[in-house]
């Protein structure tokens, strides 16, 4: 418990507006994708994965209010470090992912880029803001969303 103390001691309570911008950014195909389906959606099937989607979005909650809402006080400015550069390959490479999903490819490479490339954008921004309180509902999430994917699209 003392521990536990020592390491929240590292945070603030505060709003990290990049967080939220991050979120937002990975959710506009999302809401495209609501508002519009793909030609050939195979993402609008029934899961088989219930529990482990339930899971994926508690943890995808709290992932989303530890990134906006802890602030590491050892945190340095935004900047354009190797982690911010992965964050922004990783949401490149995740709208590539769904530019092609549109385009009627729905390959095991596109679905994995649709669920891969989210989970290590919040993983590195959160490496690079020094948020290591969110690293396990995003480790968590990134499980879930994983099996969500294989079993569903790819097996």
């Amino acid at each position: 418990m003392k521990k536990l103390g020592l390491v929240l001691n590292k945070y603030k309570l505060g709003f990290d507006v990049f967080g939220l911008l991050l979120f937002f950014i990975i959710m506009i195909p999302n809401c495209i994708w609501f508002a519009i389906p793909a030609p050939d959606d195979v993402l609008r099937a029934d899961s088989v994965t219930v529990p482990f989607d339930t899971v994926a979005s508690i943890c995808q909650v709290i992932m989303i209010i530890l990134l906006c809402v802890f602030i590491n006080k050892e945190r340095k400015k935004l900047s354009n470090t190797p982690c911010i550069i992965t964050v922004i390959i990783c949401c490149i490479l995740y709208f590539i992912s769904w530019i092609l999903y549109y385009n009627g490819i729905t390959s095991a490479i596109i679905i994995l880029g649709l669920t891969i490339s989210p989970c290590l954008a919040f993983l590195f921004f959160a490496i690079d803001r020094k948020n290591n309180v969110a690293l396990i509902p995003i480790f968590i999430f990134t499980i879930c969303h994983l099996i969500y994917a294989i079993v569903n699209y790819i097996i």
